[in-house]
């Protein structure tokens, strides 16, 4: 499928189209491997909440900040 056949499609069309390529990835899942950073940085902040040092702000905090 090329970018202009995408462009035809309606939003709903496009999301809807989205849904089957994840819901097909998700029963692929033994063939997907996840970078080793995404590991680290997981590692990291789990290690930031065992510690205690972890920060958590709200999510309209977040939307805040972003919106700077």
């Amino acid at each position: 499928m090329t970018m202009t056949e995408i462009s035809k499609m309606s939003v709903v069309e496009r999301l809807q189209t989205m849904e089957a390529l994840w819901d097909s990835l998700s029963y692929e899942s033994d063939e997907i491997q996840s970078p080793k950073w995404h590991e680290t940085i997981l590692s990291d902040r789990k290690a930031s909440i065992e510690n205690g040092s972890a920060n958590f702000i709200s999510l309209e905090a977040l939307k805040l900040k972003h919106q700077k």
